[in-house]
């Protein structure tokens, strides 16, 4: 075996441990797999003659490459209403192995929503510390700080994510799917009664239209409001295909066979305290793949 093929070997030994890092820095997909490869790129122009411990090296390069992709939106994107993260959509059933590396340490859309209100050094030092467990002095050169400077940074973000009191979902897949049914029939059914029942007093629902129509996008709360919007949405062409997003149940929303819009539950005690609504078919089509086949 030549040396490019166990550089190569090597780096695919820690790919899933990379794009997940990548996931959690820029809640994007497609942005987590450009920092992957950015990073085997500089890899490979690199060598590993010198490097020790190739695993570290390899995730506090991928980090740097979020950091700059983390800064240089912050620095020209213009705030055109509400963008959820990606989410990491599958069947239902058990999860594939890189789909578990990405989902650990229950890393749902409503962590990701809390993760991206954090300054792009926060987001860093909280994500490479807190999740995957690197000392501050090696985190503190990323971000230009000293190791005290950069324990303060993830001790912000970490009260940050803290006082965003996420909801901790059911455990039992088959009964958050239960109560998903549940609200689905209650909309198709024009039950405004039975949909109030099933959400929790403190509900949230998040939609994001994309970047066509970003005036559209809305943080919506509480019972009332919410189901009447989940009555106005509840389109009698529409087709459900059950799916876990983020490893929680949901549905892939497809019209006359064409995607549109993805739908994430937060489901705990029975009630639904949470949901995140995805109706852009570009993004559905590129996240929802694995459900609804690539062609």
């Amino acid at each position: 075996m030549d040396e490019s093929q166990w550089l190569a070997d090597r780096f695919e030994e820690h790919r899933p441990r990379l794009r997940a890092v990548a996931y959690r820095m820029l809640g994007s997909l497609a942005e987590a797999d450009d920092a992957v490869q950015d990073t085997w790129l500089r890899l490979s122009r690199a060598g590993a003659g010198e490097v020790e411990n190739l695993g570290g090296w390899l995730t506090t390069v991928v980090a740097r490459v979020c950091l700059n992709m983390l800064r240089s939106r912050a620095r020209h994107e213009e705030t055109l209403g509400l963008r959820l993260p990606d989410p990491v959509i599958s069947p239902e059933g058990p999860l594939q192995p890189e789909e578990e590396a990405l989902l650990a340490d229950s890393v749902g859309l409503a962590l990701l929503v809390v993760l991206d209100s954090l300054s792009p050094a926060e987001r860093l030092a909280f994500v490479l510390h807190d999740m995957f467990e690197l000392p501050f002095e090696e985190i503190a050169p990323l971000v230009g700080r000293t190791p005290a400077a950069a324990r303060q940074l993830a001790s912000r973000a970490r009260r940050r994510v803290r006082g965003a009191d996420i909801p901790a979902p059911d455990p039992d897949l088959a009964r958050q799917r239960a109560v998903v049914d549940a609200f689905f029939r209650a909309a198709r059914g024009g039950d405004f009664d039975a949909l109030v029942g099933l959400l929790h007093p403190d509900v949230v629902l998040r939609s994001d239209f994309g970047g066509r129509r970003p005036a559209a996008a809305r943080v919506t709360r509480g019972p009332a409001a919410v189901a009447r919007q989940a009555l106005a949405g509840a389109f009698p062409a529409a087709q459900l295909r059950p799916a876990l997003v983020n490893g929680a149940a949901g549905a892939v929303v497809t019209m006359d066979g064409r995607p549109f819009a993805v739908l994430g539950f937060t489901v705990t005690d029975g009630r639904i305290v949470e949901i995140d609504a995805i109706a852009d078919p570009d993004r559905v089509r590129r996240v929802a793949a694995a459900v609804l086949g690539r062609d």
